[in-house]
């Protein structure tokens, strides 16, 4: 008898033993996890990601930062802080970004870091593909200065910061990239004593001038957020890229600085641009020649010269510019508030663009195009051939000006056509005083409504030759 009841004990002490071990696997592993998931208390960066997107927090491993993803891959950070950079805006911090995006081009979908509270020197420096992973996010949350030493810039490179031949980059951030372009306007000798790790001299700065963020052959392209200023020349250009969105960014520079535009446009397509306050020495947006599919909303320019698409066709050259939207912007104290702007001697074409409720307040000349254009002075020869200018819309357009409404300066063998004016309402800023009237030459197109003030100098119909001949070689654009 007491056999059978010690079986039978031994019998269910196993099957309770059976029943209870898996889920004490499962709790011990949990806690194991747990303390294994703990991130280092020395970690100068934490990121808890967006709820819902399926991502867990992130944990340092091999001094980055490893976020688990849905999909089972890993999104790795990699803070600048973490590869030597010092963040006081006197030591070089070049090689440590350098090497940090040597780390990041490696991994999909991986995030550098360059934080907040710190400023960080870095001489001209290039984040190059074509051969890095896609998916790539460059966090701006700190600041970034250029050099103001002209031993640091060797012979003038075209770029300071440059992303180069890279699919699915992004720059984002509400930090500021600081181009220090004073020592450049002014054109004084730059030796700085206090830039201690910066080979100096007393030597003035370099005759070519740097873009202080540049864009080259990358096709989805994403800057938000953040904030250029003092750029020694243009502050953020696109070259040869596609798929582009600029929103929420600033940019900023004084108005007498020379040839700082805002955001520069070159052989580039599907480009939108909207939400930013753009402020600098030249054009606020600057479209150039191959520059197709550009949307631009929801911008404040100013001071600047405004909107421009050229100059075009400068050296003879062949300029195709095509399909671009400007709408619901705000111009204040610019040279011109929506300008076409080419030179002689050129060819091809710009073709469907539509201006369309556009603010302007205290503007030299409201409306301009100027197939004239000479940025010598009176130095430019008469020349036949030109870019033909067609299709050009102009909707809504209200506000002041200090000099001329509207000003059409088209070729004479090759006469702008298809322009259309509708609601135009154009007040002079000084009352008591009279300003310069409209102005056309051969500009061929027509009144949609009544304009203030009177636009009576279009000529209607067509030119002779429908306003093509063979001064314009627009056929390959």
């Amino acid at each position: 008898m007491v056999s059978k009841l010690r079986l039978k004990d031994i019998s269910f002490m196993v099957i309770m033993a059976l029943l209870v071990w898996p889920s004490c696997l499962k709790t011990c592993h949990a806690r194991k996890g747990k303390q294994n998931w703990r991130p280092s208390k020395e970690a100068p960066f934490r990121k808890e990601t967006a709820a819902g997107n399926g991502r867990g927090v992130s944990t340092l491993i091999g001094g980055n930062y490893i976020t688990p993803q849905k999909d089972g891959g890993n999104s790795a950070i990699f803070n600048v802080l973490n590869y030597g950079a010092k963040g006081d805006g006197h030591v070089d911090d070049t090689k440590a970004f350098e090497a940090a995006w040597a780390a990041a081009c490696k991994v999909q979908a991986s995030t550098i870091v360059v934080p907040s509270g710190s400023v960080f020197l870095v001489k001209p420096i290039s984040f190059s593909g074509p051969n890095c992973q896609t998916d790539i996010i460059f966090q701006l949350d700190g600041k970034i200065i250029a050099p103001s030493s002209s031993g640091a810039w060797g012979s003038g490179p075209l770029q300071w910061i440059e992303f180069s031949k890279l699919q699915r980059i992004t720059v984002k951030g509400k930090g500021v990239i600081d181009g220090q372009g004073s020592v450049w306007w002014n054109d004084s000798p730059t030796y700085n004593p206090s830039d201690d790790n910066i080979e100096t001299d007393a030597t003035k700065m370099p005759g070519t001038k740097p873009t202080a963020l540049r864009f080259y052959g990358s096709t989805g392209v994403t800057v938000t957020g953040i904030t250029i200023q003092n750029s020694p020349q243009t502050h953020l250009k696109f070259d040869d890229c596609k798929d582009v969105q600029v929103s929420s960014i600033g940019v900023s520079s004084p108005g007498d600085s020379p040839n700082t535009d805002g955001i520069h446009l070159q052989n580039s397509q599907d480009v939108t641009i909207f939400s930013s306050n753009l402020a600098c020495g030249d054009d606020c947006v600057s479209i150039q020649t191959g520059c197709s599919n550009v949307y631009i909303h929801n911008v404040n320019c100013g001071p600047g010269h405004g909107i421009s698409i050229g100059g075009l066709g400068k050296d003879n050259t062949k300029a195709c510019v095509s399909n671009v939207t400007v709408r619901d912007i705000k111009v204040q104290n610019t040279l011109t508030g929506v300008r076409i702007k080419t030179w002689q001697g050129g060819s091809g074409s710009v073709q469907n663009v539509m201006f369309s409720n556009i603010q302007v307040s205290e503007v030299k000349t409201a409306i301009m195009i100027d197939q004239f254009y000479c940025n010598g002075g009176n130095s430019c020869a008469n020349k036949t051939s030109a870019v033909a200018v067609s299709g050009i819309n102009y909707m809504n357009i209200q506000g002041t000006y200090t000099e001329q409404p509207v000003h059409f300066a088209c070729s004479d063998s090759l006469p702008c056509t298809g322009l259309t004016l509708n609601t135009i309402q154009l007040k002079y800023v000084e009352e008591g005083n009279h300003p310069r009237d409209p102005f056309c030459w051969d500009a061929y197109g027509e009144l949609k409504t009544s304009t203030v003030p009177q636009i009576d100098c279009l000529k209607t119909g067509k030119p002779s030759g429908g306003g093509t001949n063979k001064y314009s070689n627009t056929d390959s654009c």
